[in-house]
């Protein structure tokens, strides 16, 4: 250990004549402590839910779609196609038909958005089918009829259940229908199962047919309006996504599944940020602490400031005691916060410190997800506080003249 480490640790823990310099050293420690402690466990539950609902959301949604820049319809759907054979890391692929309609049951009426989608391969591409709660995946029916699936939501504000059955009306010929010159496209369906995503956008708004029923309420022809695949791991999306945009050019659209949810997880973020810098305020406050307490030791070991320069002590040298001092608060701060956060973070995953109503949420208690970036973010930040709280003391030591510091003293 070098002579200014030695003294910084001396001059931190040693008995000082003014005992309200040591209050405030310890209320420093103490604000950084808490405030560690506090972001860390804020940043966990804020990483818990972001793994919660992307959970949700890959698990039910594509991990990629191709849509048409431009237009309605899919062009070269061929050419799509073996793109995406050519790939390993696609897992499976469905062609699909979408768009919104009106779903009428008795007198009550409802815009969403009908999707229809390969019977054989949306289980592949789809987490529709695992989240049934009602019925089965059915939209080809026994009876040549079409089945539909609605959202749980969807079901709930139009009374429906399975079994019953439900008009789709097409945008598709209603211009033409109000002029008189024609009739509007609609199908009845059989609702075939209800589903429930945990995502409420969808299952309030959307509904799955089969593709070719698609295509018939939509007037698409042979046409698709885009492609859904999955991948064996979903956090190469966007590798993919680049690939595949190289490859297709600019006549289509490829997102991701965070593509799909930007907006979401955008104000995710925003609110993450949000918090971080809400709560380093706490350790700054804690680092004016720091810089108060230094700045009233410099007074206090004035004289000892001049002996030390007297014995050949640099400027630079002066500089690093102190910062080392500052430092070492920051350090005794950190590793008790994040000792602190870690323990709660380990005691809420393990035995659910702060439930959650499972009749009202999803989760029976608060999600923690625990990731060592944290700790090295806010540990970090808050020893570069430290550091710069302890810069102007350090300076300020700095500047004692050694003939002054022993003459006043």
């Amino acid at each position: 250990m070098n002579f200014e480490r030695f003294i910084a640790r001396r001059y931190l823990l040693s008995k000082r004549k003014a005992r309200f310099i040591s209050i405030i050293t310890l209320i420093s420690v103490i604000g950084i402590t808490v405030g560690v402690a506090a972001l860390i466990i804020v940043l966990s539950v804020f990483n818990g839910f972001n793994s919660l609902v992307t959970d949700i959301l890959v698990g039910f949604d594509p991990h990629i779609r191709v849509e048409p820049a431009t237009g309605t319809a899919l062009p070269d759907y061929e050419r799509v196609i073996s793109v995406l054979e050519e790939d390993d890391r696609v897992k499976a692929y469905s062609p699909a038909a979408s768009g919104r309609s009106m779903i009428v049951v008795k007198n009550i009426n409802r815009i969403i958005n009908v999707r229809g989608m390969d019977p054989d391969k949306m289980p592949d591409v789809s987490g529709v089918e695992e989240s049934m709660v009602l019925g089965s995946l059915l939209l080809d029916r026994p009876d040549n009829s079409d089945g539909i699936v609605l959202g749980i939501g969807l079901a709930d504000r139009l009374n429906a259940m399975q079994g019953d059955t439900v008009t789709v009306i097409s945008p598709q010929g209603m211009e033409a229908a109000l002029l008189r010159f024609g009739q509007p496209i609609l199908r009845r369906y059989i609702v075939s199962g209800i589903y429930e995503s945990m995502n409420q956008d969808y299952d309030a708004n959307y509904a799955f047919v089969s593709l070719h029923s698609a295509r018939r309420l939509f007037n698409l022809g042979e046409d698709i309006t885009g492609v859904e695949l999955r991948l064996h791991n979903f956090r190469q999306s966007d590798a993919v996504k680049r690939d595949l945009q190289r490859a297709l050019g600019d006549g289509y659209l490829v997102q991701t599944w965070y593509d799909l949810h930007r907006d979401l997880y955008s104000v995710m973020e925003i609110e993450r940020w949000g918090a971080y810098i809400i709560l380093s305020l706490i350790i700054a406050v804690a680092t004016f602490n720091i810089l108060g307490s230094l700045t009233m030791t410099v007074i206090e070991k004035t004289r000892d400031i001049g002996v030390l320069k007297a014995m050949g002590a640099t400027k630079r040298e002066v500089i690093r005691i102190y910062l080392f001092e500052g430092v070492l608060v920051g350090i005794i701060g950190s590793v008790i916060g994040s000792l602190i956060g870690y323990i709660v973070c380990y005691l809420q995953i393990q035995y659910h410190l702060f439930p959650l109503d499972p009749t009202v949420y999803i989760i029976p208690a608060l999600p923690v997800e625990i990731r060592l970036i944290d700790f090295i973010a806010v540990g970090g930040a808050a020893l570069l506080l430290s550091s710069l709280a302890a810069l102007y003391p350090a300076k300020r030591a700095a500047r004692v003249l050694p003939a002054q510091a022993v003459r006043w003293e």
